[in-house]
């Protein structure tokens, strides 16, 4: 049974085309779901996003069908808008994929990235090197993809950025999920250190491997685990 998921979303300051801007604050709100979290359908309501957003059902419609196009939702007929969630194999795909960037963006970061901002990426979450992350699990999730989204952010490759864009809606919902399972979130976390000292000493080789060999493991912990996804 489809329940309507409530998005957090923020009345919409008119500068340029409405359509644009609802689909900004859609495709963010969509984003940042936990949509492998729940095993109902995600369906949104045309009328309240209106609402929520302040603007007419017009660009709201529009933004919807821009959004269909990319792949994050779909419409049926008599049903209504449903968020996509990909299979157990679509989405093992997907991560192998993000996988592969992430791990050549690291490379990047090696020689691309300040010495401040390798700092930056350490200090950015320090309260869980030494505590148990499973004991606050959902700002260890936050921080997890914050860590990532960042490692993409100092290889300074455009191609890379829009790239991982179209595949972190599913990848932050999977991460999440998975951090939940068994000492993923430890386990995480000492990988991340790892990370961390390799991009610091500028091994551009040891960085590449240790991040691709980070995504790689959660392809194979979804494969393993996986079956919720279908």
């Amino acid at each position: 049974m489809a329940n309507s998921e409530p998005l957090s979303v923020k009345p919409i300051v008119v500068s340029s085309s409405l359509r644009t801007l609802a689909y900004e604050a859609l495709k963010a709100a969509i984003t940042k779901m936990d949509i492998y979290g729940r095993s109902d359908e995600i369906r949104l309501d045309e009328r309240k996003l209106s609402q929520d957003l302040g603007v007419s059902r017009t660009p709201v419609r529009e933004a919807l069908t821009v959004l269909e196009q990319e792949g994050f939702v779909r419409s049926e007929a008599r049903r209504g808008v449903f968020v996509i969630r990909k299979s157990k194999r679509e989405i093992v795909g997907m991560i192998q994929a993000w996988a592969a960037l992430e791990s050549m963006a690291a490379r990047l970061a090696c020689t691309r990235a300040s010495d401040t901002q390798l700092q930056d990426l350490r200090d950015g979450f320090p309260e869980f090197y030494t505590g148990k992350p499973a004991e606050h699990i959902d700002e260890y999730s936050d921080a997890n993809i914050r860590f990532h989204q960042t490692i993409i952010r100092l290889g300074h490759c455009e191609a890379i950025t829009e790239l991982t864009g179209n595949l972190l809606m599913h990848v932050r919902a999977i991460r999440n999920a998975s951090l939940r399972q068994g000492e993923r979130a430890e386990s995480s976390i000492r990988e991340h250190q790892a990370i961390i000292a390799a991009l610091q000493a500028r091994d551009t080789e040891r960085a590449e491997r240790l991040v691709r060999d980070h995504g790689l493991g959660l392809a194979h912990h979804v494969d393993l685990y996986g079956d919720y996804l279908g």
